[in-house]
């Protein structure tokens, strides 16, 4: 098999005649760092004349080249992208072409906190008409990389920056097609829990009451799937937290979850209390725990009944985490002193 051949030498700007004006200016270290960092010679060069151009002050179609070469060789230069979007408006250059580039950086660098700022920068600028186009890319983006941090909290920002119903109306419907592709998706529990109850109150969404009973019927429909997702059961605490019902209102839920799967398993269909399903692991370390929450938030003789569950976690369901536990039943018993 013949090798491919090896790429040119990159044209350093140093030996570029249309550079000659600029006085390129290294960069600060100690006569002997301690740790210095080995540049690759092109970097250097790069940001050398970087440095020459801001402390100049230019901006120019040629600073943009500049930049755009720097991030390209490391996206996460702040000073490059700050410096570039300065260019941009210094110039009035046309947006729409630096978006183009930035869909193409931004699906490359998924995880570098700059390209999503500099393009919340961008969007500000072009302001609602550019918010639809802007969730779709980001729903494209999510099919590739679904957990990825940075871009849900770029949707969530541009949600609740517009803040435009027709923006909002498909959010539950994008969020249920997230969790089909993967039901233990925190990020899509996460954002399902912003939409519902951290961004407003929508038109039809007035009366709060049937909205918990319609998150708390889905989060168990979930659970019952999937017995052993956390993120589900966190969904779970969080609703009846932020709402401010005790946990002891879904304790003919949880009850289930925290014993063997009776091998008689019925198909009864309970919208208010699903069980577990067949094949379901348990007893699940999860529900057992929610339980305890339940006897403990009674409080008076009932946190005996919950030193009792953290004991069966500790000794038999849950023994990676069996020193929280502990500390959980010391911090009971000492409350009950």
């Amino acid at each position: 098999m013949i090798p491919a051949p090896a790429p040119p030498p990159p044209v350093l700007y140093s030996t570029r005649p249309e550079w000659s004006d600029v006085e390129p200016l290294q960069q600060y270290e100690k006569a002997n760092p301690l740790a210095p960092i080995l540049y690759s010679e092109e970097y250097k060069d790069a940001t050398d004349y970087l440095r020459g151009i801001v402390k100049a002050g230019e901006k120019s179609e040629r600073v943009l080249a500049l930049t755009e070469h720097v991030i390209r060789l490391n996206p996460a230069h702040y000073s490059a992208w700050q410096y570039r979007y300065e260019t941009l408006l210094a110039l009035d250059a046309p947006l729409d072409t630096e978006v183009a580039l930035m869909d193409e950086l931004a699906d490359k660098y998924l995880k570098t906190y700059q390209v999503w700022h500099h393009r919340r920068l961008l969007l500000l600028r072009r302001g609602a008409r550019a918010a639809a186009a802007e969730l779709a890319f980001v729903g494209r983006i999510l099919q590739r990389d679904e957990k990825n941090y940075h871009t849900w909290a770029h949707r969530q920002w541009l949600l609740a920056s517009f803040n435009d119903d027709v923006l909002w109306g498909g959010e539950l419907d994008f969020v249920d097609s997230m969790m089909n592709r993967d039901v233990r998706n925190n990020s899509a529990w996460h954002h399902r829990f912003f939409v519902v109850f951290q961004s407003g109150v929508r038109e039809g969404e007035a009366d709060r009451e049937r909205i918990v009973r319609r998150e708390l019927i889905y989060v168990k429909q979930n659970i019952s799937l999937a017995p052993n997702n956390a993120s589900a059961w966190n969904y779970l605490r969080g609703v009846l937290e932020y709402n401010r019902l005790p946990f002891s209102t879904v304790a003919a839920f949880v009850q289930p979850y925290t014993v063997l799967l009776p091998e008689a398993a019925t198909d009864i269909v309970d919208l208010e209390n699903p069980p577990p399903g067949r094949g379901a692991e348990l007893p699940c370390a999860a529900a057992v725990e929610f339980l305890a929450d339940v006897y403990e938030e009674k409080g008076g003789a009932d946190v005996q009944t919950a030193v009792g569950l953290w004991r069966s976690l500790a000794d038999e369901h849950d023994t990676i985490r069996k020193k929280y536990w502990e500390f959980r039943i010391r911090d009971a018993l000492t409350a009950l002193q």
